[in-house]
């Protein structure tokens, strides 16, 4: 029987390899791992059947005279650099080689369909949130008109929670946080919020709400705010959430659905302080207010005592006397008539500079 080496069956192999696949081909994939080494980009690419399960998987290699051109192109399109988990159009050649295998060749990448198949998956997120009648909840949640007790998810090194905390203790106002670490971009991001909000909820009576903030990074590294678990977690939540996770123009699902969405940490620092400061202002002017219609009321009152005053005055005896009246007394009581009188009273009439006596005939 006829043998051959196995470097010879390994040749044959590419030799037909590079007869039957001599052109390249646009692959749609999945990067399940990515690691760089000497400049040049290595990866594993898998195709996921609809249950979840393994379909393919392939190793794909990207040389170093193309590495960081297509690296960088996909990450200003997409504002993100390749990450594992995402779905990826690829342009590949077919190799062989006799030591390694089989293997593709990547030469061009399609960022659109990246984009495109997150936003498809954000939409799908969306509808079911919708669907499941969550998406609005926490809208319908009561905001403390003085939110000062705060419960904050970030990570503690990130410069964007450094700068809410400097802003909110450099305030007048005397707010109380307590952070809950986590890990705000990444693989583990999810998961780790998670968490927090777990710890938070166990020490939920001791706050009135929730902070979720992180600091810069690129659009796709605030993927995992887009995520159902996390979102649907925080639809659902019992205290209200204020958010400052995102760019000038990106908003996550997150966004959506917690009960107020702001752009930055020193935004939502900003929106607690202002606030207080409101409020500060409306007491002032109640105090204002308070201080007029006192003032007021005394002025009502001190006219109201003139008048008496002056109407007392009028009626007085005295004034009567002095217009040349008299009053007229019998036995110590007023005549008021002729009939009040009886013959051998005593009669005493009241003048202004005195009284005269006189007996009833």
């Amino acid at each position: 029987m006829k043998s051959i080496a196995l470097s010879e069956l390994n040749t044959l192999i590419g030799e037909v390899i590079l007869t039957e696949f001599n052109s390249t081909y646009w692959v749609r994939a999945e990067i399940a791992s990515l690691s760089s080494r000497g400049g040049h980009g290595y990866l594993d690419l898998v195709e996921k059947a609809p249950d979840g399960t393994l379909a393919a998987k392939q190793r794909a290699t990207c040389w170093s005279n193309v590495y960081p051109l297509l690296t960088a192109y996909f990450q200003d399109e997409t504002g993100s650099p390749l990450q594992v988990g995402m779905q990826v159009l690829i342009e590949v050649e077919v190799t062989y080689h006799p030591s390694f295998g089989l293997s593709l060749n990547i030469v061009n990448i399609d960022p659109s369909y990246t984009i495109g198949d997150l936003a498809k998956q954000r939409q799908q997120v969306i509808q079911r949130l919708q669907q499941e009648g969550v998406w609005d909840l926490q809208q319908s949640l009561p905001l403390p008109t003085l939110v000062r007790r705060l419960a904050v998810i970030s990570s503690q090194q990130a410069a964007g929670y450094e700068d809410f905390i400097h802003q909110l203790t450099s305030s007048p106002f005397a707010f109380s946080s307590t952070l809950f670490p986590a890990v705000m971009q990444g693989d583990q991001a999810e998961t780790s919020i998670l968490q927090a909000l777990q710890q938070v909820f166990e020490q939920s009576d001791h706050f009135d709400a929730v902070i979720i903030i992180r600091g810069g990074g690129a659009s796709i590294d605030l993927s995992c705010f887009d995520q159902y678990n996390l979102c649907c977690h925080c639809a659902q939540f019992p205290l209200p959430i204020i958010s400052g996770v995102g760019h000038t123009r990106d908003i996550s699902i997150l966004d959506m659905v917690v009960h107020t969405a702001l752009k930055t940490p020193t935004a939502v620092a900003a929106f607690l302080i202002d606030r207080f400061t409101f409020q500060q202002e409306r007491i002032s002017q109640l105090r204002n207010q308070l201080r007029q219609t006192a003032n007021r009321q005394i002025m009502l009152r001190r006219h109201r005592i003139e008048l008496l005053r002056q109407s007392i005055h009028m009626q007085s005896p005295e004034r009567i006397y002095r217009k040349g009246y008299s009053l007229l007394t019998a036995n110590g009581q007023i005549v008021r008539s002729i009939a009040d009188i009886q013959r051998g009273d005593t009669l005493t009439t009241h003048l202004q500079d005195g009284v005269l006596t006189s007996i009833a005939q």
